[in-house]
């Protein structure tokens, strides 16, 4: 099956993909803020640049795309039916690179919080963030 796009149409489109203060992110920094949460972004320094770190916490948090991070069970997350295996790829790559980046910020005693887009839809936000601060008062009474 070939792409529906010319290479130079899809070529422009996936340089448009953001990889940070992507709207659901800046969705969840809103959120946080307005609940009296100050935070840092995209610390080079961190294993993995996570989207948020709260220092104060020790936490840092991943916002992942449910079809750029692969997830499972989600409606979002469907394979391409052209270059199926390019983007199978792709995709376990980031998986793996996402593994390897929470077991080091683990082992250097940070608590990692991974949220998906799907959770900050409008229905299921609110449920979210309550869960993202259950999370966070959990990792700093251990």
């Amino acid at each position: 099956m070939t792409d529906v796009h010319s290479k130079e149409t899809r070529s422009y489109n996936m340089s448009r993909v953001k990889s940070k203060n992507t709207k659901p992110e800046m969705l969840l920094r809103k959120e946080l803020f307005k609940r009296g949460f100050r935070y840092r972004l995209h610390d080079k320094k961190l294993p993995g640049k996570p989207d948020i770190i709260l220092p104060k916490f020790k936490t840092v948090i991943f916002v992942n795309g449910c079809f750029w991070h692969g997830h499972e069970g989600c409606r979002y997350y469907t394979i391409p039916k052209t270059r199926t295996e390019w983007w199978q790829h792709k995709i376990t790559g980031n998986i793996a690179r996402d593994s390897r980046a929470m077991d080091e910020l683990i082992k250097l005693g940070w608590g990692v919080i991974t949220i998906w887009t799907c959770e900050l839809k409008k229905n299921t936000l609110e449920d979210t963030v309550i869960s993202i601060l259950k999370n966070i008062k959990s990792n700093c009474s251990q």
